[in-house]
């Protein structure tokens, strides 16, 4: 068995195992990162259909403005100034659409713009929106890990962690349509109502309202552009490089086994994949079976369906915004749909390109339950590895797009 060793081994190179290696690699570690995909980037990577870009998670950023919180990040990494990006609308970075009301409720960059923005549609709602700002600032002011600052601990966190996202908005409104607003782009975050705590909720509107950019041709830059960086330092990520095992020697982890039975040491492991993933490979009494079932029961949040529409070239004005619709009184309930309501909201994204007049294409997303392609669960299908599912996987990806786009 051939055996390599490093300071640090990473598992997964998404956004959080990139930075931990590009951090580690700054500070002199030995670092290798080990990805089981071809592309490395998890939520950051784009694809590509008839020479047009598509984002598969990153459709949009906040608070990269000079001095907010992601500029400093990427300033620190040595990346910001490389990064092809594209300022969104200022008066309107998302609008909110929904059935029976013909208006469009924009969210705006910049707190008083913000305010102002709504203002337009709710006249006399000036008090709760301030509130409501306030408090999105106060609450995010508790972490100071977002806000890059060291010190306070867990304590300073507590008094804000169990306030209800759906409980607070109703506490300063009793306006219904108000209260649906505030939340109407929540499928940035999965929301349900008793779940999702504000400051989830803070942490993602502040960053977006301090400022909202798109990245030209996709937010995959952002990990090629770490991964520039890991390798400059001698720095390895080692891709198509999937972790079998998590070996556990003398209390604590020795080395993981990957493809082909090959070992690799370290003497520090960060995982940055699922947690019950993470566990269901690593085979220790360390770990007690009661903390192994807890994991394992944890509910994973809902994922979606993706449309990708590209445009005949100079047809489909480019618009700087993004939309979320849902239907009327659904605003809390999108996940919870039926066959024959599917879908209960969407989000509209454009992506952003060379021209700054009309749009490559456009991505469409809606709530999906994993229950759907169930029965399609054991297969797997990449570019590099691909696997028929058959007539009726098609038949019920086009039904679903057209219903989408009829909806749309």
């Amino acid at each position: 068995m051939s055996t390599e060793k490093y300071d640090i081994v990473i598992i997964g190179s998404g956004m959080g195992g990139l930075v931990c290696g590009d951090i580690l690699s700054r500070e002199g570690y030995s670092v290798c990162i080990l990805e089981k995909n071809k592309q490395i980037g998890g939520c950051l990577q784009t694809y590509v259909r008839d020479r047009v870009i598509f984002d598969s998670g990153v459709h949009y950023l906040g608070g990269l403005d000079k001095g907010q919180n992601l500029y400093q990040l990427f300033q620190y990494l040595g990346i910001m100034d490389k990064l092809k990006l594209k300022k969104m609308n200022v008066d309107a970075f998302d609008k909110i659409i929904m059935d029976n009301d013909d208006k469009e409720y924009v969210f705006a960059q910049g707190y008083e713009n913000f305010i102002q923005k709504l203002l337009v549609n709710f006249p006399h709602e000036e008090k709760a929106l301030r509130l409501y700002c306030d408090k999105i600032k106060e609450v995010c002011d508790k972490f100071p890990l977002y806000n890059l600052r060291t010190g306070g601990g867990f304590a300073a966190k507590v008094e804000v962690m169990e306030i209800d996202t759906k409980q607070f908005i109703e506490s300063i409104t009793t306006n219904k349509r108000l209260q649906e607003v505030l939340v109407g782009n929540n499928m940035l975050y999965a929301g349900q109502p008793g779940k999702t705590p504000f400051y989830v909720h803070a942490m993602i509107l502040n960053s977006y309202i301090e400022s909202s950019w798109k990245c030209i041709n996709g937010g995959s830059q952002i990990g090629h552009l770490m991964s520039k960086n890991i390798h400059s330092r001698g720095g390895l990520i080692k891709r198509d490089c999937a972790v079998k095992k998590i070996v556990v020697e003398d209390g604590k982890v020795s080395h993981v086994i990957v493809d082909n039975n090959r070992r690799i040491d370290g003497k520090l492991f960060i995982s940055n994949i699922h947690p019950a993933k993470t566990l269901e490979m690593t085979e220790t009494a360390l770990i007690k079976n009661a903390f192994r079932n807890r994991i394992k029961s944890l509910e994973n949040s809902i994922s979606n369906f993706t449309l990708n529409i590209i445009f005949k070239e100079d047809t489909f004005k480019y618009f700087q915004h993004n939309y979320y619709y849902f239907k009327e009184g659904h605003v809390w309930e999108q996940g919870n749909y039926t066959e024959a309501n599917w879908p209960l909201g969407y989000v509209v994204f454009a992506g952003a390109g060379k021209s700054t007049e009309y749009a490559e294409a456009m991505t469409i997303l809606a709530y999906m339950r994993y229950d759907e392609v169930q029965q399609w669960g054991h297969t797997f299908n990449t570019v590099s590895e691909t696997e028929e599912r058959g007539g009726e996987y098609d038949a019920f990806k086009k039904q679903k797009a057209e219903k989408l786009l009829d909806r749309v």
